[in-house]
């Protein structure tokens, strides 16, 4: 075939001997066969503690149900004891479930802390709606790091020691760290005996904790009744080489055990070191759709998908992959936070072509300069005409039209499509633009003042 006929060439070899496959240089990596590999959803509680997002229980529901269709397997729904809309969330997904429209095997899972108040909080939610106490999953969390665990908790292990609060700064790290465990494992206990069959636990930080001290947590989280540990990257400060380091240790610690890892953003880093981690003995990831959350944000969903199927060949069973783009617009609709355009996979400009050498490249063959395929991700190639367009993309457009595109017609029109995209960006002023989106942003959470007016309000009242 030839451009002529307006359609692609044939290539005359197989693509994988003219490009070669980035798979071929990943076996270093150990990975779980793909259909152990759990992907587990948390953009329904970390995701929405992103600063200034808040999602109604109707609006969670609906990603849910998204999710659950898109093909995730394990989905955090938040801490039911604390509101009344954490509690909402939980009914719809529940009852949801229930009705067939949440697959029935996807995996629903409660935070808590350590406590038994916590734990007895959300065994009562889960009474008050119905539902058995061995439908959920309990997430029963402490701290790990030292940091963590003296100075953010110490005063709490305090009083459950009995120690007086005089003596939180001299008392050494080794004490805390024992009285912690002794927390974590009594909450593991309480639960089972309240009911629970399936108890996610860990220590928060775990990427600055002492690896040998995650270990001990998860050995005796286990044999307190606890069914899959987890660990960690609270503060986004892994790098893959730390993670190639520490995964295979801490699995070790629980090798029969699937081991969930968690990982922040704050370095760019989120879904490469999921993805090292996968290599490296964890079985269940977590995520969040847009990558949204604290801070930079949680591992995004689609870049670990996306870097496990084209980089190492991964691809999980029964997940749709072309529905991850869908799912992205949905969730910057719901929350205000529009994705970079350039965001890898479901970014508006991952299929659009502008540059004269790229679109005639693409133009002959879309393996050219194309890597991911658009129909993978329910997406089509798209071209935008420009200052850096070439002849090759308009005689493209005008054939498309009807038009016969003769030479001096071409170059007519080339030269009036860059002439018209510059006087455009000579008029344009982006700076109100600029303003609103930033005002949007800064204005999604209340204020200090606004706090301070409130309890103003509220003090005048009593």
């Amino acid at each position: 075939m030839s451009l002529q006929d307006g359609k692609h060439v044939e290539l005359q070899e197989p693509l994988d001997e003219l490009a070669r496959d980035p798979t071929r240089f990943s076996h270093d990596l150990v990975f779980p066969p793909a259909d152990k590999i759990r992907v587990y959803d948390d953009t329904l509680r970390d995701g929405e503690q992103m600063p200034g997002v808040a999602i109604t229980p109707k609006d969670k529901y609906e990603l849910a149900r998204m999710l659950s269709d898109i093909g995730v397997h394990v989905m955090d729904v938040g801490f039911p004891s604390v509101s009344e809309g954490e509690r909402e969330t939980m009914r719809l997904v529940l009852e949801g479930r229930k009705r067939g429209e949440i697959r029935p095997d996807l995996e629903v899972v409660c935070m808590m802390r350590s406590t038994q108040g916590d734990i007895d909080a959300t065994m009562r939610v889960i009474d008050s709606l119905g539902y058995k106490r061995d439908e959920v999953t309990y997430f029963i969390f402490t701290s790990a790091s030292d940091l963590h665990v003296k100075y953010k908790l110490g005063k709490t292990l305090l009083h459950r020691e009995g120690v007086p609060e005089s003596e939180w700064l001299e008392l050494p790290v080794w004490f805390y760290r024992a009285a912690n465990l002794r927390m974590m494992c009594d909450a593991i206990r309480y639960a089972r005996e309240q009911g629970a069959t399936s108890i996610e636990f860990g220590g928060e930080d775990g990427s600055r904790a002492d690896v040998e001290y995650i270990a001990e947590l998860h050995r005796e989280g286990l044999r307190a009744g606890g069914t899959r540990p987890s660990t960690p990257d609270t503060v986004g400060c892994y790098s893959p080489f730390a993670v190639r380091e520490y995964i295979p240790r801490i699995k070790a610690a629980a090798p029969d055990a699937p081991l969930v890892v968690h990982f922040h953003n704050d370095l760019g880093l989120g879904a490469w070191n999921t993805v090292m981690a996968l290599g490296s003995g964890a079985e269940v990831f977590t995520t969040s759709v847009n990558g949204i959350g604290e801070r930079t944000g949680n591992a995004p969903m689609h870049q670990v998908l996306l870097q496990l199927r084209y980089l190492f060949g991964i691809e999980i069973p029964r997940f749709k992959y072309d529905k991850l783009r869908e799912l992205a617009r949905h969730l910057e609709r719901v929350t205000g936070i529009p994705v970079q355009p350039t965001e890898p996979g479901i970014g508006l400009n991952v299929f659009t072509h502008e540059s004269g050498i790229h679109t005639a490249g693409m133009l002959i063959h879309p393996a050219i300069y194309q890597f991911l395929p658009p129909a993978d991700m329910g997406a089509k190639v798209d071209y935008v005409y420009g200052k850096h367009s070439g002849a090759v993309v308009i005689e493209h457009a005008l054939r498309d039209a009807g038009i016969r595109p003769e030479p001096e017609l071409v170059a007519k029109v080339l030269g009036e499509v860059k002439r018209v995209r510059e006087e455009r960006a000579e008029r344009a002023d982006f700076s109100e633009f600029h303003r609103n989106y930033y005002e949007h942003l800064g204005h999604m959470g209340l204020t200090a003042e606004e706090v301070v007016d409130i309890a103003k309000a509220i003090a005048g009242t009593v």
